[in-house]
C-alpha cells in the first residue's frame, strides 16, 4: 500500500535520510526502530509531507504522493500522530476530535467506534485537551487521527510521555504487534524482516541505547 524507494533528505549540509526503502502493507503493522537521532521522525514527517524529500519516491496505492501537500495526503487516506501529540490544549476533547474531521462535511459525526477504542474520551468530551494526562492526550491524538477513517496510520513515538507502569514491557508489545520491522541507523535502513524474527535476529541489541 505504501512504498518508499531510494528516499534522500538533507538538513542544510547534513544527509539525514540515505536511500531509504520500505513498504507498509494493507492490514499490517510495520515498526520503524532505531536509536535517537537516526532519522525516524524525519522519515515519518517526509511520509506526511511535512518535510520535503530531496530525491526518491513515495507512493500510496500505486499513486505518487511525494509532491503532494500534507492536506492532500490526509485526503488520500494518511493519518498522522506526531511526536509530542500536538493536540489543541485549549480546545475540548470533542473539538479536538472534530478537528480530525476538518475536511469532511460539517455534519459528519464523530465515529462511535473511537469511544469503543478509547472509552475514557467519551467521559471527557467537555474537558480541555490540555487538562488530560499524558496517556489520555496520546489516546486523544490517536483518536483524532482515526476520526476520518484513514487507510494508513503513522504514529511517531506513540509511548512518549506515558508512565512506565502503563507501558510495562515495550519490547514485548512491539514483538506482539509488529508484522514487519525496519531498523534505521545514521539515516539508513540496516535491517528489516518479519516481526516474528525480531528476537531471533537480535533486533533488541541493534536499537538498545
Amino acid at each position: 500500500m505504501l512504498e518508499v524507494k531510494e528516499v534522500n533528505q538533507y538538513y542544510g549540509g547534513s544527509h539525514i535520510l540515505r536511500n531509504v526503502n520500505l513498504t507498509a502493507e494493507l492490514g499490517k503493522v510495520t515498526v520503524v526502530l532505531g536509536r535517537n537521532g537516526v532519522g525516524k521522525t524525519t522519515l515519518l514527517k517526509s511520509l506526511m509531507g511535512l518535510v520535503p524529500i530531496k530525491s526518491g519516491s513515495i507512493t500510496l496505492d500505486g499513486k505518487a504522493i511525494d509532491q503532494a501537500t500534507p492536506y492532500e495526503r490526509a485526503r488520500a487516506g494518511i493519518g498522522f500522530v506526531p511526536q509530542g501529540r500536538e493536540i489543541f490544549a485549549r480546545l475540548t476533547v470533542q473539538e479536538n476530535l472534530q478537528m480530525g474531521l476538518a475536511y469532511k462535511p460539517g455534519s459528519t459525526p464523530i465515529p462511535a467506534e473511537l469511544f469503543e477504542l478509547f472509552p475514557v474520551l467519551k467521559q471527557m468530551l467537555g474537558r480541555r485537551g490540555g487538562d488530560l494526562s499524558g496517556g489520555q492526550q496520546q489516546q486523544l491524538a490517536i483518536a483524532r487521527a482515526l476520526a476520518a477513517g484513514p487507510k494508513l496510520l503513522i504514529l511517531d513515538e506513540p509511548t512518549e510521555g506515558i508512565q512506565p507502569n502503563i507501558i510495562k514491557d515495550i519490547g514485548k508489545v512491539i514483538r506482539m504487534l509488529a508484522d514487519r520491522y525496519v531498523v534505521m541507523e545514521r539515516g539508513e535502513v540496516i535491517a528489516s524482516g518479519p516481526g516474528s524474527e525480531m528476537q531471533a535476529k537480535g533486533i533488541r541489541q541493534l536499537v538498545a541505547i
